[in-house]
């Protein structure tokens, strides 16, 4: 009889953690990470030596599901230097308990499922793409129009490439063919020489499209490279297919720092697009220009493709848009927490998806992650890196930054630098007139270049 019931009398002495008490936890653990695991998060075997605990017994302590002895939790809240409460634990019924873990999921797992950690392209099936009418729905009109130019300008991390997976998908659905090239990808020898430019555009297209390259049989030195190219494109690529080509062209703005080069292609493609107005082969090609800068290279009204087609900005979540944000990452929000989350970082869209991220993957309430968000070691301490070492790489947009952040007021920058930290996301413009674009940058920036480490 004793071996029979001693198990179960164990069992019934058991705890787990409250909602509260894994919350603290989980808060410390948080903070441990930022502090001496440089932001990354503990693994298991990591939290093993911390708590001196079996990693299937720091298991059952984090799923908050299965009874553990309470010293176990005690000694994993002494290891983050937090004391155990009796509201951070509770003892429940064993015949619920069993019920609830062969019957149902944990709710946490069951949200922790459906995360989705924001980096890059929010892919097309996630609940977590925020529409912005009537943004898309325009794009998709536009695409299907012969001839059709659709340029897309946001500062970085504003969503532009998830909208033209948005795009191309419904490209794919009218039975298009799509080619996407990002100028990132080039070298930058190509970008000296525009007939090596041209040749490596034309040979990138005919590879996406799964076509030989055939440069050696349409180029011809006598016409040159812009001749060349138009033939190549006019009796090879678009010859090749009897459905609509959208072209999309990704960090066109690279080409901005070789102005030269940029004159003639720019003009390439206004050329393009105006024979798809009367031309049957022209009226194939789609062209999407994508770009996070301002155009600041000088150009001839009649040679730009900046002023003409269906120009889409696009612009920071509204405070709508946030709820609706969060409320798709499970979180019952007032309209005043989005408040407080876009006070920090404004409505920008990588920004909100991150801190919403945290929220519920570390099942932090939004007073306990604010002060995480300002801080150099919070969670986005990787994203500030990578603005401040953009910045570093050119000192004059540095000290045009450091007057934007250091007045009350708004401050008329150099054209060029305003719309490169425009693109960067740093400051918002009204003409040429910079304002930070949001609390974080300014908060972060401010200490050090109050420092001298800038």
């Amino acid at each position: 009889m004793i071996s029979t019931y001693a198990p179960k009398d164990r069992r019934k002495r058991g705890v787990i953690l409250t909602p509260q008490g894994l919350q603290k936890l989980n808060l410390a653990k948080c903070n441990a990470e930022f502090e001496n695991n440089h932001g990354n998060r503990y693994t298991l075997e990591a939290m093993s030596e911390r708590t001196g605990l079996a990693i299937n017994t720091l298991s059952k302590v984090f799923a908050a599901e299965t009874r553990v002895d309470k010293q176990t939790i005690k000694g994993c809240f002494r290891a983050f230097n937090l004391a155990l409460e009796s509201s951070d634990y509770f003892c429940p019924q064993p015949e619920i308990q069993e019920l609830e873990l062969s019957d149902t999921k944990h709710p946490a797992q069951e949200k922790e499922s459906k995360l989705e950690f924001p980096e890059g392209q929010v892919p097309l099936d996630s609940t977590f793409y925020v529409e912005r009418p009537p943004i898309e729905s325009e794009c998709y009109q536009t695409i299907s129009q012969p001839g059709a130019l659709l340029r897309i300008k946001a500062p970085r991390l504003m969503g532009k490439t998830s909208l033209m997976a948005k795009i191309f998908h419904q490209a794919t659905k009218l039975n298009y063919r799509t080619v996407s090239l990002s100028f990132r990808l080039a070298d930058r020898e190509i970008f000296q020489d525009l007939n090596k430019f041209l040749r490596w555009l034309c040979a990138n297209v005919a590879l996406e499209l799964k076509l030989s390259n055939r440069l050696e049989d349409y180029w011809d030195e006598f016409f040159g490279s812009k001749v060349s190219c138009k033939i190549y494109f006019e009796h090879y690529l678009l010859e090749a297919t009897t459905k609509p080509l959208v072209l999309a062209l990704d960090d066109i703005d690279r080409l901005f720092s070789y102005p030269e080069l940029a004159n003639d292609f720019f003009g390439l493609l206004r050329t393009w697009h105006e024979q798809g107005k009367y031309r049957e082969i022209w009226k194939k090609l789609r062209l999407v220009v994508v770009h996070s800068n301002a155009v600041h290279t000088p150009l001839s009204i009649h040679q730009s493709p900046f002023n003409v087609g269906v120009p889409v900005e696009l612009q920071p979540f509204t405070g709508e848009q946030v709820l609706e944000l969060a409320k798709r990452h499970q979180l019952n929000w007032s309209t005043e927490q989005a408040k407080q989350l876009m006070a920090i970082v404004g409505g920008n869209p990588y920004l909100v998806r991150l801190a919403l991220y945290h929220l519920q993957h570390r099942n932090l309430t939004l007073e306990q992650l604010l002060p995480l968000l300002l801080s150099s070691k919070g969670i986005y301490s990787d994203h500030l890196q990578r603005q401040l070492w953009s910045l570093k790489q050119q000192p004059k947009l540095a000290a045009a930054f450091s007057k934007v952040i250091t007045a009350s007021t708004a401050v008329e920058l150099d054209l060029v630098q305003a719309f490169k930290l425009q693109s960067m996301g740093l400051v918002n413009l009204q003409g040429n007139q910079a304002t930070s674009s949001c609390r974080l940058y300014t908060q972060y920036f401010s200490s050090l270049f109050g420092s001298g480490s800038l």
